[in-house]
């Protein structure tokens, strides 16, 4: 057993110090603040790297009394380290992208502040911590995006912010009253045990509202508007949200997996909302021009597809899948500036490889047999996998079959064909290797798939049907987004719906922007 208390329960500490001396001295070139804030974070990082060897050389633990409850384990160790390591990155980012800024030393203490808040949050053992961490991060974040406070377009993303943030406080507030009327506790560990004896009717409630909770977080549709909309605060904060915060509500379902999976509504709520989030943000992302744009509502897609593995019950894919996501975000973000310059610098693109539907449908059907034939493979080594596990893999092999449609288009050279060919085949063994990787590291940890009765069969067919659906229409996209009739439709879909622009119009917003 660890004696020692895990150092990861320190981290926050740390950076919460140098956040104090940033508070001290907000002003221009504030001294040593920079280079303190970055070398807090990378002791961050460190404790993180110690904490995570404790818990393999000991046992999973909880720290505290009565409702401050700390938590290692598993998902807490590696979201930990993930967390640290991404803020060290940002905050490293940060030295020279807000150098000689008038609010130098004041950007420095509010980013050390939420990566506190999300350490705290991603160690929590209890309810109350959970809701006092997720307060936290709404408040700071807040004051992040209104950092150019003259801007109209980023007072409007900050009272958006605010209102779905709180609104999603305000509901994982009300889960924890309902699962402490259920079973008389907030010790996440403890409600997990209890749930496996079946949820009363105040433990459904429960269930209900911290999937709500976890679909304001994660900005699922409709109330989406918001993350695509803070790019008028500086990089390394969309770098922090859009790679670190955003999968806030994503750990909150993976900590409470027992309880979520214990009711069978709160499982298709995710499936639903989760894969329309999913398809809407891919849909729209594609008719993006700016490229911070199109990542945030990558990132909204991203999001509703955590949320769909939430559904399926895929708990260790789903945490693989934040780390993933964390790690490319972050990237994408602090790159952004690169990936314009190299796009203008190309003054004579190649030919593009349009494919038609012919090239489609064989593209389709050779991805769906590299996976059967891949599937087959490791379910002879590996043992075979549940079905939601298999429709996940079918639904990211229908992302390849977009590729392999460009190699097999008229107009493709050999080459093209061959790579687009390869890479399909390369996605469905890191698939499957991955799943062996994450199932090994997290899977004794999290409750394993339940075994699908007749509702979760007929969510994995609609699942599977409506991403084919919205892959062929990715493949085709070349031919009918700047088709005459289908002009107006994309217009439509590159805004979304209109959907923000009614959440704009409840809050005010327009009027804000008109005045401004």
């Amino acid at each position: 057993m660890t004696t020692l208390l895990p150092l990861g329960h320190f981290a926050p500490l740390l950076v919460l110090a140098a956040a104090i001396l940033g508070y001290a001295r907000p002003g221009r070139r504030p001294a040593h603040v920079p280079l303190l804030a970055e070398a807090a974070a990378l002791g961050a990082l460190v404790l993180a790297v110690f904490g995570a060897l404790q818990l393999v050389m000991g046992a999973a633990l909880t720290t505290g009394s009565g409702a401050f409850l700390l938590r290692l384990d598993a998902a807490s160790a590696t979201m930990t380290l993930l967390v640290a390591f991404v803020g060290w990155v940002v905050v490293r980012y940060s030295r020279s992208y807000l150098d000689g800024e008038a609010q130098e030393g004041r950007f420095h203490a509010l980013m050390l502040t939420a990566l506190a808040a999300v350490l705290v949050l991603v160690q929590s053992g209890s309810m109350a911590v959970l809701i006092a961490s997720f307060i936290a991060i709404g408040v700071v974040l807040r004051q992040l995006l209104l950092f150019y406070s003259d801007r109209a377009e980023a007072r409007r993303a900050a009272t958006k912010f605010a209102l779905v943030w709180g609104a999603g406080d305000l509901a994982l507030v009300l889960a924890a009253l309902a699962l402490w009327q259920a079973f008389g506790t907030v010790d996440v560990v403890a409600l997990g045990i209890a749930a496996q004896g079946g949820l009363p009717l105040a433990g459904h409630l429960g269930a209900a509202l911290l999937v709500l909770a976890a679909a304001l977080k994660t900005a699922a549709f409709p109330l989406h508007g918001w993350l695509t909309e803070v790019m008028e605060a500086p990089t390394p904060v969309s770098a922090q949200l859009h790679a670190g915060i955003i999968n806030a509500g994503g750990f909150l379902l993976i900590r409470n997996a027992e309880l979520v999976q214990a009711s069978p509504g709160a499982l298709a709520a995710l499936v639903m909302l989760g894969g329309f989030t999913a398809l809407f943000g891919a849909m729209v992302m594609l008719t993006q021009s700016a490229v911070k744009t199109a990542l945030a509502w990558s990132t909204v897609s991203q999001m509703g597809f955590m949320l769909l593995q939430c559904g399926l019950g895929l708990w260790a894919l789903a945490l693989l899948h934040i780390v993933a996501h964390s790690m490319y975000k972050a990237h994408a973000f602090l790159a952004s500036g690169n990936a314009v310059r190299a796009v203008a610098g190309v003054t004579r693109p190649g030919p593009v490889a349009v494919p038609g539907l012919g090239a489609v449908t064989r593209a389709f059907l050779l991805a769906l047999a590299i996976y059967a034939v891949v599937a087959t493979s490791f379910g002879a080594v590996a043992g075979a996998k549940s079905a939601q596990a298999l429709a996940l893999g079918a639904i990211l092999i229908f992302g390849v079959a977009y590729l392999v449609a460009q190699g097999l288009a008229d107009a493709a050279p050999r080459a093209l064909t061959q790579r687009t060919a390869l890479a399909s085949l390369a996605a469905a063994v890191a698939y499957f290797a991955l799943h062996v990787v994450a199932g090994a590291l997290w899977g004794p940890y999290l409750p394993a798939p339940p075994v699908p009765g007749a509702l979760e069969w007929a969510l994995i067919v609609l699942a599977l049907a409506s991403f084919g659906l919205i892959a062929v229409a990715q493949a085709l996209f070349p031919l009918w987004a700047h088709h005459p009739a289908t002009a107006g439709l994309r217009v439509h879909i590159a805004n979304g719906l209109y959907l923000n622009a009614v959440l704009d119009r409840l809050i005010g917003g327009l009027r804000t922007t008109t005045k401004a």
